[in-house]
């Protein structure tokens, strides 16, 4: 289990909604949870007042000497993109990181951390406004555009101001196994899977937001009882009496996907959702998510999360721990 002390920065004009997520995640009482949870403390990179957004004010739990003994720092946004980076809070970061802490940037704290030169040559992302400028002044970042959050082991960036808590909530699944981050998630009244496309490090959503109105919501749930079965393209239109044309057309009003993407997705989640929570093997899993056989299975998560079903399966199964 890695240090679990978090410590949060803060700076005169602090960006409030990034820092109340990472309090909100990481800074809550969970009594629930006893002694495995976080501890967590405040860091204010300057002398005060500081002020956030909305006209609050802070008090810190200390200053960057914090960092010390942070086993988990976060960067709740900048205060602009063009603002400069204290040397002092580079440092610090720098020296927290060479001693094994992890970072986390939300929203344009990727400035910050990019202002370390931690991320140079390595993957991350930021609000997609601040996009041109990040790569613009860090060129050596390899920039994610269309993702929610990338996960470098220990260099971790979100995108935009709500991502923010898809990456805090990564994490904790990251820390403590799927259970706990889904309670978290219950808490938030957020989904515990968000759309993303990253790789094995974004969630994905759960496959159908279903509408009550939609003519498709019937066959939906059909096909989400019974994923182990074949459903072609043919079989869904007879399903739901509908022409192949219109099916396409109601698919993408209902669930923002094609009718062949919603079932990918769907299996590529029920696989997921066993590798992590069944000591089922591999061919049984493969079976119960429609994918037919572990060839298979192993193509489509390798293709979809970069890494292998029995991989991710030592990595987030709450079996494993």
């Amino acid at each position: 289990m890695p240090n679990t002390f978090a410590v949060v920065l803060a700076y005169d004009r602090l960006c409030t909604f990034e820092f109340g997520c990472a309090v909100e995640v990481f800074g809550l009482p969970r009594p629930e949870f006893g002694a495995d949870w976080y501890r967590f403390a405040i860091a204010g990179i300057e002398p005060g007042p500081l002020r956030a957004m909305g006209g609050l004010s802070l008090n810190v739990d200390g200053g960057l000497d914090l960092l010390e003994q942070a086993g988990t720092i976060i960067i709740p946004g900048w205060r602009g993109v063009d603002e400069p980076v204290p040397p002092a809070l580079c440092d610090a970061l720098v020296a927290a990181h060479q001693r094994g802490a992890r970072l986390l940037s939300l929203c344009s704290g990727a400035f910050v951390l990019a202002a370390t030169g931690l991320l140079d040559g390595k993957r991350a992302t930021t609000h997609w406004r601040y996009a041109g400028a990040l790569q613009a002044k860090h060129p050596t970042i390899r920039f994610m555009p269309d993702v929610l959050y990338v996960d470098e082991g220990s260099l971790l960036t979100a995108a935009g101001s709500a991502a923010g808590l898809d990456l805090c909530l990564h994490l904790v699944r990251r820390d403590w196994g799927p259970a706990k981050a889904n309670q978290v998630a219950r808490r938030l009244v957020l989904p515990a899977h968000r759309q993303g496309g990253q790789a094995q490090y974004v969630e994905a959503p759960m496959p159908a937001e279903r509408h009550s109105g939609s003519r498709i919501a019937p066959l939906l749930d059909a096909v989400l009882a019974r994923l182990d079965e074949d459903w072609p393209i043919s079989r869904l239109a007879a399903e739901a009496a509908l022409s192949l044309r219109s099916l396409h057309r109601h698919f993408i009003e209902t669930t923002g996907q094609s009718p062949g993407a919603w079932l990918l997705a769907a299996r590529l989640i029920r696989a997921r959702d066993l590798l992590e929570t069944t000591p089922l093997p591999i061919e049984e899993v493969a079976a119960a998510s429609g994918f037919g056989t572990a060839a298979n299975l192993r193509h489509h998560v390798s293709l979809s999360l970069g890494t292998s079903p029995s991989a991710y399966r030592a990595r987030f199964s709450a079996l494993a721990r």
